[in-house]
């Protein structure tokens, strides 16, 4: 009988497992939430017990769908997690402290006062308040004692692989994420780790994407039913997105409208500068070039619960998109800085805020939510355009997948304002999936070990979106006054952040009544 692989997504709202057969088909999924926390403004952190129940109620509930024969066609189970969330911890698994997630901003001051273009080369990643290393580095000047006293820092996916197998393993493509690594050799550089405040010792073995990483708990595998199967590494959610895109080639990119807006392509040469940061994939031996807003969907669905219907609680409101969708294109001169979460790709400035400017006494609710969705999808436009100037491949197709692909309204816009058309993902767990393609490819089931081979059996598309060209051209004409906006606030930004420095909210933990 063909194999079936179970595959994980641990994320910044719950954690995904899924069951996966040879054709890519989901036949079983299970779901279970994680709370967020945020004990200041700017904040967030999970407890790290969370991230291992929810993980093990999720494949709990996905196996119990399955029958025991077909329980017993697993062979292997892939991790995927949220990038740059760690937690520390004692030997036995206990938590040290909460976790701090990729979406905290407590870091800027050591972003400021540490990044420097070595990190950059060495780690890959532009100087920024999501890399776990400047959180690190801000542990180790207000909390010492957590760094100190912690027999092992990890990933979430660090973590889970511990409680999976009880070996402090993870994957490097996971790893990578922390900003502790020389990505050209994905080891640990001890410089990296002397800035961040943590010894070798205390860190997790590492391997590539596609290897073992131990295998299922005794005790695990009799509660589920299955075998003892090997658990397998793979990557970090963004490069399993493209993982689950079959977006093999550096002319294909993936765009994926999730809370973070992330969009990237393959490369077989280690590359950095200033617009993308640079990860190792899926497929060992290779990177992805990565162009990331954290205020992707997270900024929509603030504005709908801020300003939407109370009931919704954020949902996706019919209404508000009519509204939005009955605006002609920028609004009549509305224009978003879609900087809710600083801002990434292109600049990576961590005081940048956000800001709607251009206001006239004719705009409403949904010109700023149009403007909202525009300002976002013109960021990612410009990135794109200058991604393919890096590169010196011209993008042939870009294939899409998120929450914000369920919105026809902003799927268009994303796609008037590239320029190209955007091929929706068949599945929506897209993630998850790529973490299946990568375990169902360890299994040899397709004849190798290939990625590629198993992501051409295992990914599927549905439909396609085609720009509408005379909206393109009032996109570029729109997106030239973005740009130059961002430099004519940077300086009202910095004066800004040294005003909430000395001012803060300290009440302030989530959005104002």
């Amino acid at each position: 009988m063909d194999p079936l692989v179970i595959a994980i997504d641990s994320s910044t709202t719950s954690t995904k497992a899924i069951v996966v057969d040879t054709t890519g088909r989901i036949l079983a999924l299970g779901r279970q939430g994680i709370d967020l926390l945020s004990p200041q403004q700017g904040f967030g952190e999970h407890d790290p017990r969370q991230w291992w129940t929810s993980t093990r109620d999720a494949i709990g509930q996905a196996l119990s769908q399955l029958s025991p024969v077909d329980r017993q066609r697993v062979r292997a189970l892939g991790i995927t997690h949220q990038r740059e969330s760690f937690a520390p911890f004692m030997a036995d698994g206990t938590p040290v402290r909460h976790g701090i997630l990729w979406l905290d901003m407590r870091a800027a001051e050591q972003v400021e006062r540490l990044g420097s273009a070595r990190i950059h080369e060495l780690s890959g990643r532009p100087a920024d308040v999501t890399p776990a290393l400047y959180k690190m580095a801000w542990l180790k000047e207000y909390e010492p004692q957590s760094l100190e006293s912690a027999d092992r820092v990890t990933t979430v996916s660090g973590y889970l692989t511990f409680c999976l197998t009880g070996q402090w393993v993870d994957s490097a493509a996971c790893a990578d994420s922390l900003g502790l690594s020389n990505i050209r050799t994905l080891d640990y550089d001890d410089g990296l780790l002397g800035i961040a405040g943590v010894r070798r010792e205390q860190m997790a073995d590492l391997v590539k994407p596609g290897q073992s990483l131990g295998r299922l708990r005794g005790e695990l595998a009799q509660e589920w039913g299955i075998g003892e199967i090997p658990v397998i590494a793979a990557c970090g959610d963004g490069q399993a997105a493209g993982v689950g895109a079959a977006a093999m080639t550096p002319d294909t990119a993936f765009l994926n409208m999730g809370t973070a807006v992330v969009a990237g392509v393959p490369s077989r040469e280690y590359r950095y500068e200033k617009l993308f940061r640079t990860e190792a994939a899926g497929v060992p031996d290779t990177y992805i070039l990565e162009l990331v807003q954290n205020s992707g969907a997270y900024l929509s669905s603030w504005f709908r619960q801020a300003f939407g219907r109370p009931e919704l609680a954020g949902a996706p409101d019919p209404e508000l998109e009519t509204l939005a969708a009955a605006r002609p294109p920028g609004s009549g001169g509305l224009v978003t800085m879609p900087y809710w979460g600083a801002v990434q790709s292109p600049h990576w400035d961590p005081v940048a805020r956000g800001g709607v400017v251009g206001w006239r006494g004719t705009h409403g609710r949904g010109s700023m939510y149009r403007s909202i969705l525009e300002g976002t999808s013109l960021e990612m436009a410009r990135s794109l355009r200058k991604l393919e100037s890096s590169t010196g491949v011209a993008l042939r197709e870009i294939r899409g997948m998120g929450g914000g692909m369920r919105s026809p309204l902003w799927r268009q816009i994303m796609t008037d304002a590239i320029g190209l058309p955007i091929t929706s993902c068949k599945e929506e767990e897209i993630s998850a999936l790529g973490a299946a393609v990568i375990a169902m490819a360890a299994t040899g089931v397709f004849g190798d070990a290939e990625v590629a081979t198993a992501a051409s059996h295992m990914c599927h598309f549905t439909d396609v979106t085609e720009p509408t060209m005379e909206n393109h051209e009032i996109y570029a004409e729109l997106s030239a006054i973005q740009d130059r906006l961002y430099g004519d606030l940077r300086e009202v930004n910095a004066l800004l952040h040294d005003f909430s420095r000395r001012h803060p909210d300290a009440e302030l933990t989530g959005i104002e009544d």
